[in-house]
């Protein structure tokens, strides 16, 4: 976060990138290891932006009910 939001951003498209390519693969390992670094970068993005998994958890689950 010490770089901006906008490194935080990039570094989630790259980590996207990163394990869509993962995917036409069966290494799970590589696999997971995407999945985490995707995950990790997408939370500090949303710390960044002041929000927390709680409000899109919430927001899925509207999804959901509708």
């Amino acid at each position: 976060m010490a770089k901006g939001i906008n490194k935080v951003a990039q570094k989630v498209g790259e980590e996207a990138l990163e394990l869509v390519i993962e995917v036409k693969d069966d290494n799970k390992v590589l696999f997971l290891n995407e999945a985490a670094d995707l995950m990790y970068l997408y939370l500090v993005l949303l710390i960044a932006k002041g929000y927390g998994l709680e409000e899109v958890s919430h927001i899925l689950q509207d999804r959901h009910n509708h």
